[in-house]
């Protein structure tokens, strides 16, 4: 896989199970705020009061419906307002431990087995540097006289798609005129723009599948080995 989609795949995972835990708090948040409001609602009813007292925290957590709250949610005392007014709140860690963060933790560990994988692959394939001419992620060794993709694959071609591919490479530029390539693949052949439109057009999707390189005609007068 080309690198690019192997960073897109890992940020993907990222985003989603950062999504997949925000979602999740949210929904059990929403939940507390229910639970203790309703709790609080009952409690102040019961005791005919807006006061706060050791009893209206006893009764308070008695009707609370989520076990995890009893004792962790607090009362206070509003006083931004006209009148006093008793509010429930609950701490983040309280509301991230009962939310459920286990779809989000999978997806992290994916991510993180898909960058281990990744990154155990890029070393697998780096000592194939080593004596090798590299352009985009296609790679050509000249004591075999052969092309590896970004995995290490040998890239198959015809003995004149071989001979092509290795003038590009050699090509300061990579860039070569149709004269040129005609006269060194076909120095005795008085035309030979046809055969060369056939031999680009098989090679084009065979380094275009195999790397991120591509050809492509420069005025109908060259050809140019580019990066995507």
């Amino acid at each position: 896989m080309k690198q690019r989609y192997a960073i897109i795949v890992f940020l993907v995972l990222i985003g989603t199970s950062a999504m997949t835990s925000f979602y999740s708090y949210r929904a059990t948040e929403r939940l507390v705020e229910d639970d203790m409001n309703q709790a609080l609602t009952l409690a102040l009813k019961k005791q005919q009061s807006d006061v706060i007292n050791a009893d209206t925290i006893r009764v308070f957590n008695s009707f609370l419906q989520l076990d995890e709250l009893r004792g962790s949610a607090i009362l206070a005392v509003d006083t931004r307002q006209k009148d006093f007014r008793c509010e429930a709140n609950c701490s983040m860690a309280t509301i991230f431990s009962m939310s459920e963060q286990r779809p989000a933790l999978v997806i992290w560990m994916l991510a993180l087995l898909w960058a281990t994988f990744c990154f155990f692959q890029r070393r697998r394939v780096t000592p194939l540097l080593t004596g090798m001419l590299q352009y985009g992620d296609l790679l050509y060794s000249e004591s075999e006289s052969r092309f590896f993709n970004a995995k290490g694959e040998y890239v198959k071609l015809t003995p004149m798609q071989q001979q092509l591919m290795e003038m590009f490479f050699h090509s300061s530029n990579h860039t070569l005129s149709k004269t040129e390539i005609c006269d060194t693949l076909w120095p005795k052949k008085d035309n030979a723009n046809e055969t060369l439109y056939t031999l680009i057009r098989r090679l084009k999707p065979i380094i275009e599948s195999h790397s991120n390189l591509k050809i492509e005609v420069d005025r109908g007068k060259a050809y140019e080995l580019i990066i995507k």
